[in-house]
C-alpha cells in the first residue's frame, strides 16, 4: 500500500511542477506579445504597492529596532556597541529587508490573488472569459506578476530605510548611544555589493508571490472550500519558496562578491 501511495504522490508533484512551469512561462512571455493590459498593471501596482506600504513600513521599523536592541546587548560584552549601526544596516539590506518584505506581502497579496481568482473559477467567470476569446492568464495573471515584481522592489527599499531608522531610534533613545556614530557606521561600511544583494532578491520574491498566488487560484476546485484551500496553499508555498530561494541566492551572491 505504501509504494503505490508514494508513486502517486511523486507523480502528482511532478505534474504540478510541470503545470506551474508552463503557467509561469506563459505569464512571463505575455508581456512581450500584444495586447498588454497596462491599466490592469497600474491598478494592481496600486493594490500591491500602496496597499502594502503601511505593513511593510511598520514591520521594517520594529525589526530594525529589535536588531539594535539585541546587537547592542550582545556587543556591549565586547565593548563594541559603536558598530551597532553597521550590524543593523547590513542585516536589513542584505537579508531581513528583502525576506521580511516578501513574507509580509505574501501573506497579504498571495492570499488575495488566490482567493480572487479562485472565486472567479468557482463562479465560472474564467470560463466566460475563455468563451469570449480572452486569455485569462494574459488578462489576470500577467499584470499581477509584473506589478508584484516592480512594487516589491520599491517596498524592499522602504523596509530597509525604515529598519535603519528603527535601529537609530532604539540606539539613541533606548540604548542612549551616539546617534551620529550609528548613522556613520551604517553608511561607511555599506558597499555596492550589499545593496545589489538586497535589491536582486525582491525581484525573485515578487515573481514567486504572484505566480504561486495566481496558480493556486486558477487551479481552484471544490467550491468555496476549495477557495479556502487555495488561499492557504498560496501563502504557505510562497513563504517557503521565498526563504528557500533566498538561501540559494545568498550562496550565489556570496560566491560572486567574495
Amino acid at each position: 500500500m505504501a509504494i503505490p501511495l508514494i508513486e502517486k504522490t511523486a507523480k502528482n508533484f511532478v505534474f504540478t511542477v510541470q503545470d506551474f512551469s508552463i503557467f509561469a512561462y506563459q505569464a512571463t512571455m505575455n508581456l512581450f506579445r500584444p495586447p498588454v493590459y497596462w491599466t490592469d498593471f497600474l491598478m494592481q501596482s496600486d493594490i500591491i504597492g500602496v496597499g502594502s506600504t503601511t505593513i511593510v513600513l511598520l514591520s521594517g521599523f520594529f525589526t530594525g529596532g529589535v536588531l539594535a536592541l539585541q546587537s547592542a546587548a550582545t556587543l556591549s560584552a565586547f565593548g563594541a556597541t559603536g558598530v551597532t549601526g553597521r550590524f543593523v544596516s547590513l542585516t536589513m539590506i542584505r537579508e531581513l529587508g528583502p525576506v521580511l518584505t516578501g513574507i509580509m506581502v505574501s501573506g497579504r497579496n498571495a492570499s488575495s490573488m488566490a482567493s480572487e481568482l479562485g472565486s472567479m473559477v468557482v463562479t465560472e467567470q474564467i470560463d466566460a472569459m475563455r468563451a469570449l476569446g480572452v486569455d485569462p492568464i494574459r488578462r489576470l495573471v500577467t499584470p499581477r506578476l509584473y506589478a508584484c515584481i516592480a512594487m516589491l522592489f520599491f517596498l524592499t527599499i522602504i523596509a530597509d530605510f525604515c529598519g535603519i531608522l528603527g535601529g537609530a531610534f532604539v540606539t539613541k533613545f533606548m540604548n542612549n548611544l551616539n546617534g551620529t556614530q550609528y548613522f556613520s557606521e551604517a553608511w561607511e561600511y555599506l558597499r555596492a555589493s550589499d545593496i545589489t544583494q538586497g535589491l536582486v532578491k525582491p525581484l525573485f520574491s515578487g515573481f514567486i508571490i504572484a505566480t504561486i498566488g495566481c496558480f493556486n487560484g486558477i487551479r481552484t476546485t471544490g467550491g468555496t472550500e476549495g477557495v479556502g484551500r487555495s488561499t492557504i496553499q498560496a501563502v504557505v508555498w510562497a513563504s517557503i519558496l521565498i526563504i528557500f530561494v533566498d538561501f540559494l541566492l545568498t550562496q550565489v551572491m556570496l560566491t560572486i562578491f567574495r
